[in-house]
């Protein structure tokens, strides 16, 4: 039921925001010419390694210069449209298709990067026991500079006791904290 939930509901969102995406499209690339996606390879479902899209927010080969590292308020590595794409997780909107192509699920663990995590971590197998997600308790309830080990504890705890109508919780949750504008200025727990 979850997958088919995923399908439907990933379908629906990709139709109703692709004027935004090419909106966003056009204004990365109207902004400093660089690529408009950010593309990573991300650990997935059974330690699966699968490559998840956003929207590009931070200047042109960020990771290269600077390394893989959090965004922190203010860092002078996201660019003008990134910092309303990243207030409102609209950076995210292209992860609508690896929901629908079934690499993710709306609800899940946060999808790490492959180079940030390795299998030898504490929990990471129990983690990936599920698709990730686009968001989850830890994205909503975690505070933004958390480790990963507390973050994990949102995750593992998820797990164990997700149901459909947590999911739809958690998915109104965000859509109230993206029209807050409140993903990126988040200090405390909600």
């Amino acid at each position: 039921m979850k997958r088919l939930f995923d399908f439907f509901l990933a379908s629906f969102g990709i139709l109703l925001f692709i004027p935004l995406g090419l909106l966003f499209s056009l204004w990365i690339k109207c902004e400093d010419g660089g690529p408009v996606f950010y593309v990573q390879e991300r650990w997935g479902k059974g330690g699966k390694a699968f490559k998840a899209y956003k929207f590009r927010t931070m200047i042109p080969g960020a990771d290269k210069k600077w390394g893989l590292r959090p965004a922190v308020q203010n860092d002078f590595r996201v660019t003008g449209v990134g910092r309303l794409l990243r207030a409102t997780a609209m950076d995210e909107l292209p992860q609508l298709f690896n929901i629908w192509r079934g690499d993710m699920s709306f609800v899940g663990p946060r999808a790490l990067a492959v180079k940030e995590l390795t299998a030898s971590f504490p929990g990471f197998y129990e983690r990936h026991e599920v698709h990730p997600g686009l968001t989850g308790p830890a994205q909503i309830y975690a505070p933004r500079d958390a480790s990963l080990e507390e973050k994990f504890r949102y995750d593992l705890e998820y797990i164990q006791n997700r149901n459909f109508w947590r999911d739809v919780g958690l998915i109104l949750l965000s859509v109230w904290i993206t029209f807050m504008r409140r993903w990126e200025s988040r200090e405390k727990k909600i």
